[in-house]
């Protein structure tokens, strides 16, 4: 039973932790190399790494999507420490709307506009800091959606995600507040319930023990009766 009670935890934490890392906001230093717009299908079950701005696009099987090309510097410890490589990314711009997660996005075209204007070649570099959700995946055709775009002077940044930490501090102070408030709740009422109730049944224990002695008290004495009884 312990480790089913483990497994169950591990595999509730590892979903929580993909979701967080799904949706949270992420920071690469990246190169635009080029901007395009592409017709994506959105007829199967890949469509949830696909955003849904507004009600038309639940029920269309396809739309034109624009795509930012830019090749990005390689990290170490998500994030934190980057390497002296590079790899390709491909971002997709797609607004969220009102709908989740949560950014509120709704200037695909200026975004794309700003992609335009910073693309650079590999001789004359412009690097900028590509902030976005999601994952890269080329199996699945997922893409991580832009959600914002600064130029920076040199790709040798570090880039501190404030908005990460202060979220996971708050959802620590969440979590706490809420333990806190279940075991004020715990002590003040399902305690109490709980030995109620365990009193009760002990009593109930205790009552049905003395019938039962009675009981056998009872078949004793007339074996007792049985025994003296003479034999004819």
């Amino acid at each position: 039973m312990r480790k089913i009670k483990i497994t169950f935890r591990v595999i509730v934490f590892l979903l929580i932790a993909g979701l967080l890392h799904y949706a949270l906001p992420q920071h690469d230093v990246v190169r635009i190399v080029n901007t395009y717009q592409e017709r994506q299908d959105l007829n199967d079950w890949t469509r949830i790494f696909w955003a849904r701005p507004d009600d038309q696009s639940a029920t269309l099987i396809n739309r034109d999507v624009q795509f930012i090309q830019t090749v990005k510097m390689r990290t170490w410890l998500l994030g934190f420490v980057q390497r002296e490589t590079t790899e390709v990314m491909v971002y997709r711009n797609e607004d969220t709307g009102w709908g989740w997660p949560f950014y509120f996005k709704f200037d695909t075209a200026n975004l794309q506009t700003e992609a335009d204007d910073l693309s650079s070649t590999a001789q004359n570099p412009q690097w900028a800091v590509m902030t976005h959700y999601g994952w890269r995946n080329e199996y699945f055709s997922a893409f991580p959606n832009a959600v914002a775009i600064r130029p920076i002077g040199n790709p040798n940044v570090t880039i501190i995600p404030w908005f990460n930490i202060f979220f996971f501090i708050a959802l620590m102070a969440a979590l706490l507040f809420i333990r806190a408030m279940w075991r004020q709740f715990r002590e003040r009422s399902v305690d109490p319930l709980l030995d109620a109730a365990e009193h009760q049944f002990d009593e109930v224990q205790a009552e049905v023990a003395q019938r039962r002695g009675r009981f056998t008290k009872w078949l004793d004495s007339w074996r007792d009766k049985n025994k003296n009884r003479p034999v004819k």
